[in-house]
């Protein structure tokens, strides 16, 4: 239908998808905070007003010396942080599953300077010991040096790590020298998971540097770096503009993190979102053929299932293959999936596998 100005409007919004909360729309309360930013002028940059008051956003959530620097995107903010942590020779020890490794086209180590160093993990989390794996390389000037940790929170697995298991990496990686980064593109569902305020798996466990995401829970776009070791982390200004992340009307990713922030919005996207994979993931587990692979605990469910039954589904529904070779699939639910949409999708996850279970009609062949 054209609508009075012009634009038509080219998607059904009734429709939902599992492939990835970034498929999700913006959250009303955004879309309301940016018409409240909009009209009249303010100073670019990040001088305006919105930002400024952003700042002490911030600090309520991640501690008194929180610094928060919006950016345009994840990948935007994992290069920037990790530029502030690593010199041109350094490395970055990271989960072999890491988006740092496996889904930002290169970008640490090009842009950024970055090795990345990718560690195999049982479930995407890395443990002192892990660090440990990679001591041989310090000192050798052959080898890129260990500078950073990077850890994923939740992971790319869907697992979540606890603040006990933070706080031993940083404390290893500091007492090897070592910065610690989190990459914290669904830390809100972290935090949702564990039922603990965002310091607690950020400031109070050591972390240094975070890449908080905004865009997977609600926001239009836009991602921040928290710096939570003003001593150790600096520059983050200079590095956001030498890396095309400075945006000049700030004012609009700004008012968006206040809107998400503010009054409990970032926790009530991810809370949802969380409780609708554990619902997903027990209406597919009650289905014959089908396997929950890995532990559900933040908004990621992962299946495997026979491939037929898989590309039926995605006849009517939309979802990524995770391990090709396995028949493992990877299920993703957003702040705006609802209790219908699960079940909808489950219905048709049963309905494939009936159809799989189905005697083939043979023919009757020649009299």
């Amino acid at each position: 239908m054209q609508k009075p100005d012009g634009v038509a409007r080219r998607h059904d919004p009734s429709q939902k998808s599992f492939a990835s909360d970034n498929w999700a729309g913006a959250h009303p309360q955004v879309l309301a905070a940016l018409a409240t930013a909009n009209g009249g002028h303010q100073p670019a940059y990040g001088d305006d007003v919105y930002t400024e008051r952003l700042q002490e956003v911030f600090r309520e959530h991640f501690g008194p010396r929180a610094a928060a620097f919006p950016v345009f995107n994840g990948t935007g903010a994992n290069v920037v942080a990790l530029e502030a942590v690593v010199p041109r020779w350094g490395a970055v020890i990271a989960a072999g599953t890491a988006h740092i490794n496996g889904d930002e086209c290169g970008a640490p180590e090009k842009l950024a300077g970055a090795k990345i160093l990718a560690t195999p993990t049982p479930d995407g989390k890395l443990t002192p010991e892990l660090v440990d794996t990679h001591l041989h390389n310090f000192d050798g000037v052959h080898h890129a040096q260990p500078s950073a940790v990077s850890i994923t929170q939740s992971t790319e697995l869907g697992t979540v790590y606890t603040p006990d298991e933070i706080a031993v990496v940083c404390e290893r990686a500091h007492r090897l020298g070592m910065l610690v980064h989190l990459d914290g593109s669904r830390l809100a569902n972290a935090a949702a998971s564990l039922d603990v305020p965002l310091r607690a798996i950020t400031t109070d466990v050591g972390v240094d540097v975070v890449s908080f995401g905004g865009t997977k829970n609600g926001l239009l776009f836009g991602e921040a770096i928290v710096v939570l070791n003003p001593e150790a982390v600096h520059d983050l200004g200079y590095l956001r503009k030498m890396t095309a992340q400075l945006a000049s009307k700030m004012r609009f990713v700004s008012v968006q993190f206040e809107a998400l922030l503010a009054d409990g919005l970032w926790l009530r996207g991810a809370q949802q979102a969380n409780a609708m994979a554990r619902r997903l993931a027990a209406q597919v587990a009650g289905i014959d053929g089908v396997r929950v692979a890995r532990p559900v605990q933040a908004n990621a469910v992962f299946a495997v299932l026979p491939r037929p039954a898989a590309e039926g589904l995605r006849q009517r529904h939309s979802f990524y293959d995770w391990d090709h070779s396995a028949g493992e699939v990877r299920w993703m639910c957003s702040f705006d999936t609802t209790p219908e949409d699960v079940d909808a999708f489950a219905a048709d996850v049963e309905h494939e596998m009936q159809r799989l279970r189905q005697p083939r009609r043979q023919d009757a062949g020649p009299a």
